[in-house]
């Protein structure tokens, strides 16, 4: 038996759950349910993450405090989650004595290692609100690729990493204000230190093959950069105990925040928090968005290191959700609260259609209303609950079959599948998992088809064929919802109250029910009806419309330098822009021309086997590692121009007065190679 000790990252305590985090915390609680169930010890923990400026923001406009926030709100995520069929262990705050002490503990051990610098900065600073602005709090557009209404701390669009400071334009998100410089006192972790012991961890196998082929490149080129943990007060946090003043960053006690919430658990339990922290034989999984790997594989790994915490065995990383391809958008009503969906569709809907598109991959997956009805209505209710609500009601006056008849091998092969169906959710392969589900409730169906058991109750003397057909039919209705178990809790519990026996382990798939009788069959599930998916996207625009009326409009302040230094062309008609013929391509290598002071070599791909040769002068602002996997926009019809270093077949597009100061242009997320620009 294994010890395993599951978390998902710390929802924020600022805001309700939604759609796009529930792909997270469904993925966690699969795992964790199958882990149970194939006789593994898992807890579940999970804590509201508490501490920043944000929460002080909210209350001080609601004329509350912060704790009444942080209450209200953990109510309504545990209320969310709970409704989803998502099982915490414990649930917990990082806004409590054993985070702090944890913290504490840490902090101390950072400190005898001689890991934390003191340094005088400059940040950035909200004169409206009167409060120091941390990187979450700041939007402008990206010094690399020129991106607008980016974060402040990384490129959503290239992935760069740089402070707030760098940003051009930043704008405050709680104000909508120009923030200015002020100089800070700020602590920093040198987790260059562990340079080497990073480097062989995240290329160990603890995380997907995409992420550590992302981290790779943070350790190729420069050291790694120092971590900024403390912030300058007021704010609401941990107080740093040797330096008055300053509070820890949100992202240095949260990840803790699984270690003071299990310690909250192992008080409850009778537990001790070195078995599950500081042991060999518990094995640590965290379940994170691809948006905060660096946090996660970085940082918090120096952290643990560092106090003799155990490593997480495995990291697992998810992508983003898109709705009908597109991201999530207020405006479309596909931003949808998690109580919005809650108040229209079966929770277990979304849980089995994510199921259908999770992978051990890091990859965003679409959430498509047309084809999430399709597999509801066709999997779920047309090909597994429908087993059974065409047979049970055939044999419950005289119940199951004595004998489990024969059946020409069908139960046999439901049952030899069990390992392969177990391995998928073990990686993490649900997708693969529901699919070969599928393929055995298609080897069912027919079966009742043929033997027809609607037309053997006509005929007495057919009685105990009847009763035959309907007990194969049933278990194998039961093993399909046992290998479900995982994904669908709800089917799991109506389907053991109908066959009188709980579904609790994976083993109950390799013996049938016989001799005993059944309930009345009560409708399992309902298929879906389009209208209510409608209606919950019209209900949830409506709601965002009703947030942006309300919400202070911004001054963003745009500089008119640029323009008056190359003012606008000549102008032209639309015939004369149709000319250049502008493809979105990826950049799938990158490299330097020894001779030549200024280019850059790209091939650039623009889907299937049609790439491109192009030398770029853009050597002084971009090194060749961090273009590679780039979406760049390139004129593609450019006559091909003979140069001494080989012919360049095109020209990629940007802007700037050039030197440093040149930027790529790129498509937003969801462009693809070949696309047509303009």
């Amino acid at each position: 038996m294994r010890q395993l000790l599951v978390t998902s990252a710390l929802p924020y305590a600022n805001g309700h759950i939604h759609i796009g985090h529930l792909v997270e915390y469904l993925q966690t609680d699969i795992w964790v349910r199958f882990q149970k169930m194939v006789g593994n010890r898992a807890i579940y923990i999970c804590a509201d993450d508490t501490h920043g400026t944000a929460i002080t923001i909210r209350a001080q406009a609601e004329g509350r405090t912060e704790e009444q926030i942080i209450a209200d709100m953990s109510a309504a995520h545990q209320a969310d989650f709970g409704a989803f069929g998502i099982e915490f262990d414990h649930y917990g705050s990082t806004n409590s004595e054993e985070n702090l002490a944890k913290c504490v503990e840490i902090w101390a051990a950072l400190r005898r290692e001689d890991m934390v610098e003191e340094r005088e900065i400059d940040q950035l600073y909200d004169t409206e609100k009167h409060v120091f602005l941390a990187d979450r709090f700041v939007r402008g557009t990206c010094p690399k690729c020129q991106s607008v209404d980016q974060p402040g701390d990384n490129c959503g669009n290239c992935g760069a990493t740089y402070s707030p400071n760098d940003l051009i334009n930043p704008v405050s998100t709680l104000s909508g204000t120009t923030p200015e410089i002020r100089k800070a006192v700020h602590l920093f972790v040198q987790i260059e230190k562990l340079h080497a012991f990073l480097d062989e961890w995240t290329q160990s196998g603890t995380l997907p093959s995409e992420s550590a082929n992302y981290l790779k490149n943070f350790f190729l080129n420069e050291p790694l950069r120092d971590w900024d943990i403390s912030r300058p007060g007021p704010y609401f946090g941990f107080q740093i105990p040797d330096s008055p003043g300053n509070f820890w960053y949100v992202w240095f006690d949260a990840p803790i925040g699984y270690i003071g919430t299990t310690q909250q658990w192992c008080d409850a339990n009778g537990e001790k928090i070195e078995d599950w922290w500081k042991s060999d034989q518990t094995e640590v999984h965290h379940f994170i968005g691809k948006d905060i790997q660096y946090f996660h594989t970085l940082f918090w790994p120096a952290m643990l290191k560092t106090a003799g915490f155990s490593l997480p065995k495995q990291v697992h990383i998810h992508g983003f959700l898109t709705v009908d391809g597109e991201k999530m958008s207020k405006s479309r009503g596909t931003f949808i609260r998690a109580s919005k969906y809650l108040e229209h569709l079966n929770p277990e809907y979304l849980r089995y259609y994510y199921a259908t598109k999770l992978s051990s991959r890091v990859e965003d997956i679409d959430l498509n209303f047309e084809e999430f009805v399709a597999k509801v209505n066709s999997d779920l209710v047309g090909k597994v609950i429908n087993l059974a609500s065409r047979t049970a009601k055939f044999v419950q006056d005289k119940g199951l079959s004595k004998e489990y008849p024969d059946d020409g091998g069908l139960f046999e092969t439901f049952s030899s599948k069990g390992a392969d169906i177990a391995a998928a959710y073990e990686k993490g392969d649900y997708g693969k998992a529901m699919r070969m589900i599928v393929e055995l409730a298609d080897l069912a169906n027919p079966y009742v088809e043929s033997n027809a058991p609607w037309e053997l109750r006509k005929d007495e003397s057919k009685a105990q064929e009847l009763q035959d057909v309907c007990t194969v039919a049933l278990n194998l209705f039961r093993t399909l919802v046992i290998y479900l178990a995982p994904v669908l809790p709800g089917l799991a519990t109506k389907t053991g109250e109908l066959l009188g026996e709980e579904i609790t382990s994976w083993d109950q798939a390799t013996q049938p029910l016989t001799g005993r009788s059944i309930a009345r069959f009560q409708h399992m599930m309902q298929r879906v009806d389009p209208r209510r998916i409608e209606a919950m996207v019209e209900e949830s625009k409506e709601e965002a419309a009703s947030e942006i009326a309300e919400s202070p409009k911004q001054d963003w302040a745009d500089s008119g330098d640029a323009l008056a230094e190359t003012p606008i062309g000549d102008e032209i008609t639309i015939e004369d822009f149709l000319k250049p013929d502008l493809r979105v391509a990826r950049i799938i290598a990158a490299n330097e021309v020894p001779e030549a002071r200024k280019l850059i070599q790209l091939t650039l791909s623009l889907g299937g086997d049609e790439t491109r040769n192009v030398f770029a002068g853009i050597k002084s602002a971009y090194e060749p590692e961090e273009l590679i996997g780039r979406l760049v926009v390139m004129v593609a019809n450019l006559a091909p121009r003979k140069m001494k270093f080989g012919v360049s077949e095109g020209m990629i597009i940007a802007s700037g007065p050039g030197g440093k100061d040149i930027f790529l242009l790129s498509p937003d997320e969801g462009a693809v190679p070949g696309q047509r620009v303009g």
